[in-house]
């Protein structure tokens, strides 16, 4: 029998009666050519999805900088999917951030995701601004605002940015950010929704109103999201831990394992109330596959 609570849970309800879903998915440029045409493979499996946008990501101090632009040139100009590039301001005078801004308005690309990056040495090392670079994240924003009509996403952290000195701190940063011009936040991974919603309601009580969108990290790996996570202040609870005890060596399992870790959290964002999601994909198409189709979203 079905209760009351399961025929009020949007995702008991049929597809059709459903509000729209929107859906975003996170790539990063590949290094070799094998790993190019897995890329592309997954992107063209996720592309008939209709997400709203596919980012690419812009390695630490600009690395990836020429790839960033070469991959969202051809997603903008081949697949008809809208293409964001990512940004940062490390080690990069305003002038040559400038410079690849117009690059990319130049290859058609009108979405930017505005952060401030990581220094050189890694995470946990202080952020030293270049003497004629932009200083933060809200810095960045108000440059690009300035140089044509962007759409632009920023970063927050729903575990608090490991940097910063208090919660207040971390919510003041964010609004900043948004304040400066960015049209939505998009969250590092996390894994428990808690964290996500007490985030949420901090930043409302800020006055913050622009959208606060779910990134959700299907665990592909879980030995390689663990080592993510230590790295960016996202934390591993111990019943994640505990589900993929053992499994290093059987993918099988560690597979269907992650698939319900990730269903589980995306259907009781949902339930929630949550119609916009962010995918971080690693390049790879199975799982963010298998959570667009538990939220409706078909090609």
């Amino acid at each position: 029998m079905v209760s009351a609570t399961d025929e009020s849970r949007l995702s008991r309800q049929p597809e059709s009666g459903r509000p729209d879903i929107a859906v975003s998915f996170e790539f990063f440029p590949p290094k070799t050519d094998a790993m190019e045409e897995r890329f592309w493979a997954s992107l063209s499996r996720l592309a008939p999805l209709g997400p709203r946008f596919v980012s690419v990501t812009y390695g630490a101090g600009g690395s990836t900088r020429e790839r960033t632009l070469r991959m969202v040139s051809r997603i903008t100009n081949e697949t008809g999917v809208p293409a964001a590039a990512h940004l940062t301001c490390v080690g990069a005078t305003r002038d040559q951030v400038d410079d690849v801004v117009r690059g990319y308005a130049a290859a058609g690309v009108k979405r930017i995701v505005a952060l401030r990056g990581d220094p050189p040495e890694g995470v946990g090392h202080a952020f030293t601004p270049h003497p004629h670079g932009y200083n933060s994240a809200a810095d960045l924003v108000a440059g690009i605002r300035k140089l044509g009509d962007f759409d632009i996403s920023v970063a927050a952290y729903p575990e608090k940015h490991p940097q910063s000195a208090d919660w207040d701190a971390d919510i003041d940063n964010l609004k900043r950010k948004l304040d400066a011009g960015a049209d939505r936040a998009i969250t590092q991974m996390f894994f428990e929704n808690g964290d996500y919603w007490r985030f949420v309601e901090r930043a409302h009580k800020a006055g913050i109103t622009a959208p606060i969108v779910p990134g959700v990290q299907p665990i592909h790996s879980f030995r390689q999201i663990a080592g993510f996570a230590g790295r960016c202040g996202a934390s591993i609870p111990q019943w994640l831990a505990d589900r993929f005890e053992g499994l290093d060596d059987d993918p099988e399992t560690h597979a269907l394992v992650a698939a319900a870790v990730a269903a589980e959290q995306v259907t009781e964002l949902l339930d929630s109330g949550i119609t916009e999601f962010h995918f971080y994909t690693l390049n790879r198409s199975n799982l963010v596959l298998a959570l667009a189709r538990l939220l409706g979203i078909r090609p």
